[in-house]
């Protein structure tokens, strides 16, 4: 049946699509409440100011420690979660009285560890008293309140696992035997558990939340701002500049703009709404299905974490449980978010080969060049913050906040600009005023957006803090060794699975913490065990990529549902095309664990290191090709399974799997040229003889049926 309409004039999706897509986005990322009352909204924008304002202040003066103001940090975070989120069928017109006081609770429990800090530390030597551990257990419920309303219910009942687990044993609340045998510690009572929870920095107060408090609310305020600036649309059109005229361009369009724009958004959610809404009608315009066109920003969407500089907070958080330079993980990141894009650009090449669409019209697109300098300037406030991260080598804080200054100013002197030039001598001061007010939209964008990572982080402190007191990683250890049988593919398999389980209910930044805690050490224990040398950030990387993957697995993808609000198609189907085209994401991870050369990981000399890039590069191109039935002409189904073994024999660089993989692809290649000279077209997938591919309506049906 026919898709339903768009504008196809204009290219543009109709107002009912994205509205529908802003408010998955709102909902997810901002608040869905807007009080109906004006002081109850200039509530919640002075709170979110105060809050970017505070943070300004706390990286420029670097006068409170790491545990008050991670409690600061997350009172805010409090106050925004119950104020501007509202419960399941709540009002998201008014806030309830209960909201009110679950919000005095949040605020009220966090910043008694500031009042009371020098108490707590050098008076009671961080043991707990009564009022403590009635304050610690208040907030564990706020947390618990906050993150089910947040993030999902998901992530507090890991943590609720995780305590139950900690109060078992002899010792504990539960008194459960014998532990040798089930348990692996004699337990804990609830002041201990409080103590460990609230009182120490291994708990919410540990590194999960000091991150988050320290430089990622500054890399996403800086997102924020470089937003309202307008680079968004600006990269955005430079794509389709770019890329548009070229065969199924608004697809590749769609994959370098959300690359771009991942620097510029951190959220999948919002990097689909910010592209998608040019680029999904477009290629709906050129003949892609609507399944396919949602899913094709969709995970070109998802993917915008994986590219550095900016890679999203459980970066940030990575880099510091690695005690690693963020600057040096960004050298270990960039070659396979290279190839993922890469990988993906191939991907939505041969859908345009198979559906046999066009690129647009020159005429329709801006020009490159004026499209490129009108907005060049947007460029200089990520070039300094490359600059002060990698050549300066600041820490990333300051970095962040440096570059934040550069950029406040930049917004101020394009709107000044703007103004002088649009009304004489007089518009200065409107110009000016505008970039306040764009500056001022940009803070309270900034804590809006940093209200998720800010509870989803203090949540998973639980379980970091849990884990720790139990040693609940050697029992996970010996479980998965057991389940595994020792083989380290099913080791991975395991924790893949699991990483895309738990994303299913939880954020990328709280599946990356949850995962690096439980299974990052189980996965490097097991290796060691086998005889595999695997760096740890190979292993952390490993689980941070499948946990970005679950932003579009069904049946809750986020990303999916806000693609097929603008593209008019089914969500799931959406999701479940998304996560095919992904999967050439999926096999980066056992790539770089199998051969760590690919992340420039002690690459002794540059030959060896464009010898890794090359073959791999080659590698999941001809992955892409065996997953899409299609490298000059359709594939039969045995063609596929020979491209896909050629595909895993270049995974692990070695001449004894290098040589024989190359030359069998090589001939296939030159086999399917051959086949597609000789039909004078394309051939039917698995050689259910030969049709041309069609362009419009009944190219989109015949296409879909393949």
């Amino acid at each position: 049946m026919a898709e339903p309409p768009t504008d196809n004039e204009t290219g543009k999706a109709t107002d009912e699509d994205l509205a529908e897509a802003q408010r998955i986005v709102k909902a997810s990322e901002f608040g869905a409440r807007v009080p109906r009352w004006a002081w109850q909204r200039w509530l919640l924008v002075l709170v979110a100011v105060g809050w970017s304002l505070f943070q300004l202040y706390a990286t420029y003066s670097g006068a409170l420690s790491p545990q008050k103001l991670g409690a600061i940090h997350l009172a805010f975070g409090f106050a925004l979660a119950f104020l501007a989120y509202p419960a399941k069928h709540g009002s998201t017109q008014r806030i309830p009285w209960y909201d009110w006081l679950l919000a005095i609770v949040g605020v009220a429990t966090a910043l008694y560890i500031v009042v009371n800090y020098y108490n707590l530390i050098a008076v009671q030597g961080g043991l707990p008293i009564t009022r403590d551990v009635w304050m610690g257990s208040a907030l564990l419920i706020a947390l618990t309140l906050a993150a089910s309303r947040i993030v999902g219910i998901a992530l507090p009942i890991i943590a609720g696992i995780v305590v139950l687990y900690g109060i078992t044993g002899p010792a504990g609340i539960i008194p459960l035997t014998p532990p040798d045998v089930i348990f692996l510690h004699n337990g804990y009572d609830w002041r201990q558990i409080i103590q460990q929870l609230y009182i120490t920095t291994e708990g919410i107060w540990g590194t999960p939340i000091q991150v988050s408090a320290s430089f990622v609310f500054l890399f996403v305020l800086f997102g924020a701002l470089l937003d309202r600036a307008g680079a968004g649309q600006y990269f955005v059109d430079l794509a389709y500049s770019g890329l548009g005229t070229y065969r199924g361009g608004p697809a590749k369009a769609a994959v370098v703009a959300s690359l771009l724009t991942g620097v510029v958004s951190g959220s999948s959610t919002a990097n689909t709404v910010t592209t998608g809404t040019f680029t999904i009608p477009l290629m709906k315009r050129l003949g892609y299905p609507g399944v396919k066109a949602g899913a094709t920003e969709c995970a070109a969407s998802t993917n915008g974490q994986l590219m550095p500089p900016i890679m999203g907070a459980a970066a940030f958080i990575m880099a510091t449980f690695l005690n690693m330079p963020y600057s040096q993980l960004i050298i270990y990141a960039i070659v396979p978010a290279l190839l993922s894009y890469l990988a993906l650009l191939f991907t939505v090449h041969l859908e345009a080969l198979k559906l046999n669409l066009a690129g647009m019209p020159r005429a329709e697109l801006p020009p490159f060049w004026p499209t490129f300098i009108k907005g060049v300037h947007y460029l200089i406030p990520v070039a300094f913050l490359l600059y002060e991260l990698m050549w300066v080598q600041l820490t990333p804080e300051r970095s962040a906040l440096n570059a934040l200054f550069v950029l406040i100013a930049l917004i101020l002197v394009q709107e000044a600009w703007r103004g002088v030039r649009g009304n004489g001598a007089s518009g200065l001061a409107a110009g000016l005023w505008k970039g306040g007010k764009a500056v001022f939209q940009g803070l309270e964008m900034g804590a809006r957006n940093m209200t998720t990572i800010a509870i989803a982080t203090a949540a998973a402190g639980i379980i970091v803090g849990m884990v720790t007191m139990t040693n609940l990683g050697y029992g996970l250890t010996q479980v998965i060794g057991v389940l595994s049988m020792g083989n380290i593919w099913l080791v991975l398999i395991l924790a893949a699975v699991t990483s895309l389980i738990l994303g299913i209910g939880l954020p990328t930044t709280a599946n990356y913490i949850v995962m690096a805690a439980l299974v990052a050490p189980v996965i490097a224990n097991l290796a060691g065990d086998v005889g595999i040398v695997v760096p740890m950030v190979a292993i952390h990387l490993f689980v941070f990529y499948f946990g970005i993957l679950a932003d579009d697995t069904p049946p809750v993808g986020l990303a999916a549902y806000a693609a097929s609000a603008i593209s008019r198609a089914d969500p799931v189907r959406t999701g479940v095309q998304a996560f095919a085209y992904d999967l050439r994401t999926a096999i980066l991870p056992f790539m770089f664990f199998f051969n760590p050369a690919l992340l420039l990981y002690e690459v002794e000399n540059w030959y060896r290191g464009a010898w890794v890039i090359f073959t791999a590069t080659v590698g999941i191109l001809a992955f892409v090709a065996a997953v899409q039935g299609y490298l000059v002409t359709w594939m039969r189904w045995y063609e596929r399974l020979l491209v896909l073994g050629c595909a895993l024999l270049l995974i692990k660089p070695d001449l004894m799997t290098d040589v024989p993989g190359l030359a069998l692809l090589a001939l296939v290649f030159l086999y399917h040229r051959h086949r597609s000279i000789a039909g004078g077209g394309p051939s039917a997938p698995f050689g259910r003889g030969s049709y041309p591919a069609k362009s419009g309506a009944a190219g989109r049906l015949r296409n879909e049926e393949c």
